[in-house]
């Protein structure tokens, strides 16, 4: 397992990363906890050492996981999590993944990390994140300034944003980048899906000057080939890595999703088009590569240079073992071709996508 620092920090992180939605939540199947725990200590014997949680991934389960699977490698570990849903008033109000209330406030993400730090059985966390922000959040002082308190008070070894829960909130990412300058930011991204993150990670190459810069205002952005250095100091946490799936390589026209599986509620178009679009990406696994699909999708996050790690959705061993596999970087040919590639979107005519976000920047209220 290769490793990063995160930028203005003594972390360093594996270039993959444990997303514990996956084994906490039941979004992506069931797991008891034996199972959960076993899989959390397999990947730390292939190398991980990030552990990304958050308070609402089952209600404190996945921070429960953790400190059962690994609390006594506690110093070997870094560990992320999020505040920010106060599903200890609101829990009634959840279905599924639906959101429930946010709450922002000083006294909240105080309240919520001393939470975490109990679940967790720590005295500190590596990684804080506000969980899926808004205008209104990164426009609020009060709530830079809790982090940086409890950062001085040695509770948060550095802190940021998450953005979500779908692709949408562009402005809040670029803002949070060039107002806020914080060390973390985890946003969704992939070779499928570039756009905003693209945007996004182009807001860290250089300070627009101005309070409200446009995309226009940032940076010309190639990924994975930026000859300058990034002149603010935000890392990424990447996810949905491989495009809800369809970059693992194994969906075909016949795949059927369960129904409490939230990809089946997807249309017919997004697994044909999704099909189409990876078959131009064969190069990519060629015999001589020695990558499977799944390999190369996290390869070409990590040709970024202001990406610190990758959090695919891990599931079983055996995805396990293939995503944590060492391989050689993406060339600079195969960077090139991918986004070309991306410009043509990859040669499929479809609807324009409809974001969640708004895509624009809205003033808090």
């Amino acid at each position: 397992m290769r490793f990063r620092n995160i930028r203005k920090t003594d972390l360093e992180v594996s270039e993959v990363g444990f997303g514990l939605w996956t084994v906490s939540t039941g979004w992506w199947g069931k797991f008891t906890d034996e199972d959960a725990i076993g899989l959390i200590r397999k990947g730390f014997d292939r190398g991980i050492n990030l552990y990304d949680a958050a308070d609402t991934y089952g209600n404190g389960r996945s921070e429960e996981l953790l400190a059962k699977a690994l609390g006594d490698k506690r110093d070997e570990v870094v560990i992320a999590t999020k505040v920010g849903y106060d599903f200890y008033n609101h829990d009634g109000d959840r279905k599924g993944q639906r959101e429930i209330e946010q709450d922002f406030s000083k006294a909240y993400i105080k309240f919520a990390t001393e939470k975490c730090l109990e679940r967790l059985k720590t005295d500190r966390i590596d990684i804080m994140q506000l969980h899926n922000v808004r205008a209104a959040q990164v426009d609020t002082d009060e709530v830079w300034e809790a982090l940086e308190e409890l950062e001085q008070e040695g509770k948060l070894v550095c802190s940021g944003i998450a953005l979500g829960p779908a692709i949408g909130w562009m402005y809040e990412g670029v803002d949070c980048v060039q107002r806020r300058n914080p060390r973390i930011i985890q946003h969704i991204y992939n070779m499928l899906e570039q756009f905003p993150g693209n945007q996004i990670n182009a807001s860290t190459y250089a300070k627009s000057g101005k309070d409200n810069a446009t995309t226009d205002d940032l940076a010309d952005f190639r990924h994975g080939r930026m000859d300058a250095e990034p002149e603010l100091d935000t890392s990424f946490l990447i996810r949905v890595t491989h495009s809800s799936g369809m970059l693992e390589g194994k969906y075909t026209e016949d795949t059927v999703f369960p129904p409490e599986d939230h990809r089946s509620h997807r249309p017919r178009s997004w697994l044909v088009n999704g099909l189409k679009k990876i078959k131009t990406l064969e190069f990519l696994t060629s015999p001589e590569s020695g990558r499977t699909l799944g390999q190369a999708a996290l390869l070409w996050l990590l040709a970024e240079k202001t990406v610190a790690s990758t959090l695919p959705n891990i599931y079983n061993e055996e995805q396990l073992i293939e995503f944590t596999e060492d391989k050689p970087y993406l060339t600079e040919d195969e960077l090139q071709r991918v986004e070309e590639l991306f410009s043509e979107n990859f040669g499929v005519e479809e609807d324009p996508c409809n974001f969640k976000g708004t895509m624009e920047r809205e003033t808090a209220a």
